[in-house]
C-alpha cells in the first residue's frame, strides 16, 4: 500500500462521515434507519476496488467504534454494534468488498446497468444477508419479521444503487483509479 492508496482509504472514510449529515429516518417494526451511507459503501467498493474498499469501511468501522460520532443522528461507540444496526455497519466491510471486486472483475467493460447490478448486489443484496439476520437475533424476531420490516428499505436503497452506479462509471471514465 502505498501513500495514494492511504489517501484514498482515508477520503472514502470521510465521505462515510460526511454521508451521515443526512437526517436519518428511523422504521418503528425494526428500530434501524434509513441512511445515505448505504451509498457510501457502494461508491467506496465501486470507485476504489475490493481491498482499498473494504478498508476505507475497516477505518470507519474503527472510528465509530472509538466512539467519534459519524453514524447519523451523532451515534458512536462501540455499543452501536450491539443494537439492531450492527450487523448492517459489519456488512459494510462485506459489501464494499463485494462490490468491488465485482467492478474490478467488469473493470474495462463496466457500464451503468452493469455497475447498477453491481451496486444492487454487493451494496443490497449482501447488505441484507449480514443486516437482517443481526436484527432477527438483537431484537428477537423471526428473520421473517426482520426481512419483511427490511422491505421498506429497498426504494432508497435502489436510488442509492442507481447514483452510485452513475458515479462510478463516471469517475471510471474520467479518473480510473482501479487499474486492472
Amino acid at each position: 500500500m502505498d501513500t495514494r492508496d492511504t489517501v484514498f482509504i482515508a477520503l472514502f472514510a470521510a465521505i462515510m462521515a460526511a454521508l451521515a449529515v443526512f437526517p436519518p429516518i428511523t422504521l418503528p417494526v425494526i428500530g434501524v434507519p434509513i441512511t445515505a451511507q448505504s451509498m457510501g459503501v457502494m461508491l467506496a467498493g465501486g470507485v476504489l476496488g475490493a481491498w482499498r474498499g473494504a478498508l476505507a469501511m475497516v477505518l470507519f468501522l474503527t472510528l465509530v467504534a472509538i466512539g467519534l460520532p459519524l453514524l447519523p443522528g451523532g451515534r458512536g461507540g462501540f455499543g452501536v454494534f450491539m443494537g439492531p444496526t450492527g450487523g448492517f455497519l459489519v456488512g459494510f466491510v462485506l459489501s464494499a468488498f463485494v462490490i468491488g471486486w465485482l467492478t474490478e472483475q467488469f473493470w474495462h467493460s463496466l457500464s451503468f446497468p452493469v455497475a447498477l447490478a453491481i451496486c444492487l448486489g454487493g451494496g443490497v443484496v449482501v447488505l441484507y444477508a449480514v443486516g437482517v439476520p443481526w436484527i432477527a437475533t438483537v431484537a428477537k424476531i423471526s428473520p421473517l419479521t426482520a426481512l419483511s420490516g427490511s422491505l421498506a428499505f429497498i426504494p432508497g436503497d435502489i436510488v442509492k444503487s442507481v447514483i452510485a452506479a452513475g458515479v462510478i462509471v463516471t469517475v471510471r471514465r474520467a479518473y480510473p483509479i482501479i487499474t486492472r
